[in-house]
């Protein structure tokens, strides 16, 4: 009989066990197994289905929809969780993180989120990994190596209806306990794929503390189907995506039907690509706003934008469509704290270049302000803008304000170029150009 050390005994208990479960293959090759996991069904909670597997191996070895809440990892250099096929409707009441390390995980169904507002919005509760403006999640993928491939048939179901019929009549504040349905936390080299998410109750995803992750192929629905709410924007902070401190992000096809920015691209978000993109309704898409916390300067840098557009939507269905490209800051002065307030933090905005863009009926195409909630007698951002670049763009406007730039005299912008920027207002008057402390503006009809 051949003797075996105490940690080849523990290792041929565990791969014992891998026998009758889903595969763990090692960190790099193929699986050659799959995990299949199958739902509860509609009304039942796949997280409180009962562990499988007891010490010493529960931290290990993670099997099942029990486990979603937990890192999807094994031992540590050893082994890493496969496939997953998640088939139906899987039901989750609480929060989960998934750690996924050198992994591919295969998402054929939704993850359902109940909408129980009053547990999310207890403090007891929530779920916070999102430094900006104190956000709270639901999901949070983490971790290094991954892939999420949800083949266009699965994705998040966030039910959100039920929240934005209930803030219809109920004060709603950032950091109050909304969660993000799908937050990418502190991840490296990830890839999400051909991903859905329907009727997110607040963002609907955000990237934050992370680089080198790579979305393609999102669809995002935020649509409201309350007769009560007809007309008007039902569906607020019902943002595409978020990013946030975060370095060398690729947001690849992209379909976003929302109430509120389609993406924002908010501070400390370096190194960003963006390509083709499809907006229908909402704001446009955001850089800012930056300069909510005082102390902490805010930068952007290197963001190329190409093939965007911006399509408005039968306003029974959604009133806005505010802005192709824009960009926001806080002022100088810091009135009230974070989330909700804040305000005196400088910083800069510099190389951004967004071509090839298609605005339909949009409210302002290109828009830069430099006042985010500020009050009378407030000292201007010292944020400063630089490098904006816009080519190739057509389309229309609802009025004659088609470029409104308006920098603040403590930082100025410069050097802003249009090419080939052909946007007129629908109703045929004389386009407007509005530029207000800035130098180097060119492109456009007139001095600047």
């Amino acid at each position: 009989m051949i003797a075996l050390s105490k940690s080849h005994f523990i290792l041929l208990i565990i791969f014992a066990l891998l026998a009758c479960s889903p595969t763990y293959a090692k960190v790099k090759p193929e699986p050659t197994k799959n995990c299949v996991l199958r739902p509860l069904g509609s009304g039942h909670d796949d997280t409180n289905q009962v562990d499988p597997f007891k010490k010493p191996f529960q931290d290990a070895v993670i099997l099942g929809p029990q486990h979603l809440n937990r890192a999807f990892t094994t031992l540590p250099g050893i082994y890493s969780f496969s496939v997953l096929y998640l088939l139906g409707n899987g039901n989750w009441s609480r929060k989960m993180t998934w750690d996924l390390v050198s992994s591919k995980v295969d998402l054929k169904g939704y993850l359902n989120f109940p909408p129980d507002i009053q547990f999310w919005l207890n403090a007891n509760n929530t779920y916070r990994v999102v430094f900006i403006q104190s956000q709270a999640s639901w999901f949070v993928v983490t971790g290094s190596d991954f892939e999420i491939d949800a083949h266009n048939t699965g994705g998040i179901q966030g039910n959100g209806q039920t929240w934005w019929s209930y803030f219809a009549t109920h004060t709603r504040a950032d950091g109050d306990g909304r969660p993000i349905s799908l937050t990418v936390w502190n991840a490296t080299r990830g890839a999400i794929k051909n991903f859905r998410i329907e009727s997110p109750p607040f963002w609907s995803s955000a990237v934050a503390q992370s680089k080198d992750v790579v979305i393609d192929g999102m669809y995002i629905n935020a649509t409201n189907e309350d007769p009560l709410y007809i007309g008007k924007n039902i569906v607020p902070n019902t943002d595409g995506t978020d990013t946030y401190r975060s370095d060398r992000i690729s947001l690849l096809n992209w379909d976003v039907t929302c109430g509120d920015d389609c993406l924002a691209l908010k501070g400390n978000s370096t190194n960003l690509m963006l390509r083709n993109i499809t907006c229908r309704g909402g704001g446009g898409i955001a850089i800012g706003s930056l300069g909510q916390y005082a102390g902490m300067n805010d930068y952007v840098m290197n963001v190329d934008m190409e093939d965007l557009r911006m399509i408005r939507l039968d306003p029974n269905v959604q009133p806005n469509m505010g802005s192709g490209v824009y960009f926001k800051t806080w002022d100088g002065t810091v009135n009230g704290a974070p989330p909700t307030g804040g305000g005196g933090a400088g910083g800069l905005v510099q190389n951004v270049s967004a071509r090839r863009v298609n605005v339909d009926r949009v409210t302002t195409p290109m828009h830069i302000y430099q006042t985010n909630n500020a009050k009378s007698g407030d000292a201007p951002s010292t944020l400063r803008f630089e490098g904006l670049h816009f080519s190739d763009w057509t389309g229309t406007g609802m009025t004659n304000k088609i470029v409104d730039i308006e920098c603040s005299p403590a930082a100025g912008c410069s050097d802003i170029t249009f090419s080939n920027f052909k946007v007129t207002p629908i109703s045929g008057q004389t386009s407007q150009f509005i530029c207000q402390n800035a130098v180097g503006v060119t492109g456009l009809p007139g001095e600047f």
